[in-house]
């Protein structure tokens, strides 16, 4: 049994049998009464996001958590397949695990993989990634500003906004929490 002084970012909290992610936590010493730590946790099966607040010192239960890093092989039906990269044993994973990072999912794309008691539990991608522009509108003369933007197809599929100016076959960073485009990449 662990304390709630031992949570720290990306530590996992067994509570009312499901399992939370800790996105943030700030320890809170008030000049009256007890100290206490506040918490922002997420629930790894459902997403939800919730405040929570522990006393200090007082009992918890940590999940245990393995992250590993992994390359991504290939979509199998609804399962995603990850090599291990240090015994090279392959895992599939559901896609409602894999969730919105399937949108940045390329061949050989590393990615680093929680498990818990076999189980994988959420992907962690790199902050951001280089896809290329398979469609988009061409811009209109003149629309050379950064006001503007237009849609467009990534090579995975997925679409994003991006400035009138990208091109079909552009490389574009991408960021992966957000799907926010970040800049052209040139080779």
């Amino acid at each position: 049994m662990a304390t709630s002084n031992d949570i720290k970012n990306g530590s996992v909290l067994k509570l009312e049998g499901q399992l939370w992610n800790t996105l943030e936590f700030q320890h809170v010493k008030p000049g009256k009464g007890g100290a206490f730590i506040r918490t922002k946790l997420r629930n790894i099966t459902s997403g939800k996001v919730v405040d929570k607040t522990f006393n200090a010192g007082a009992k918890i239960e940590l999940a245990t958590v393995d992250r590993s890093d992994y390359q991504y092989l290939y979509q199998d039906g609804e399962d995603f397949v990850f090599m291990d990269l240090r015994d090279f044993d392959q895992i599939s994973v559901p896609a409602a695990t894999v969730g919105d990072a399937a949108n940045f999912l390329l061949e050989s794309q590393k990615v680093s993989i929680a498990i818990n008691e076999g189980t994988p539990l959420y992907l962690e991608m790199p902050p951001s990634v280089v896809l290329e522009v398979t469609q988009t509108d061409p811009g209109l003369q003149g629309d050379r500003s950064k006001a503007g933007t237009k849609p467009a197809t990534l090579e995975t599929g997925h679409e994003i906004q991006v400035p009138l100016f990208v091109e079909q076959g552009t490389k574009v960073k991408v960021d992966t929490r957000s799907s926010e485009y970040l800049g052209r990449v040139n080779d």
